[in-house]
């Protein structure tokens, strides 16, 4: 986790998304919805489709964000 948090710092988009997997699935951290939700937001917003998908589960399921079903299909598009 250490040296994929320090690639996500510095932007790299596939360590954003690895480190928001971490958070959600309690990898190597503490489980944390909202963190994880930070992370693939991060990745989301610079295009990566897996941040995109997860993003949209996150507010599907209401895990670490407001459930919100129209932006969960925002995400999945």
């Amino acid at each position: 986790v250490r040296w994929s948090r320090l690639a996500a710092d510095q932007g790299h988009v596939s360590a954003q998304f690895s480190i928001g997997e971490c958070y959600a699935d309690g990898t190597g951290v503490a489980q944390d919805d909202a963190e994880a939700v930070r992370w693939h937001r991060l990745a989301a917003d610079q295009g990566n489709a897996h941040g995109q998908y997860n993003l949209g589960r996150h507010y599907g399921r209401g895990a670490g964000v407001v459930k919100d079903e129209k932006e969960a299909v925002r995400w999945y598009r």
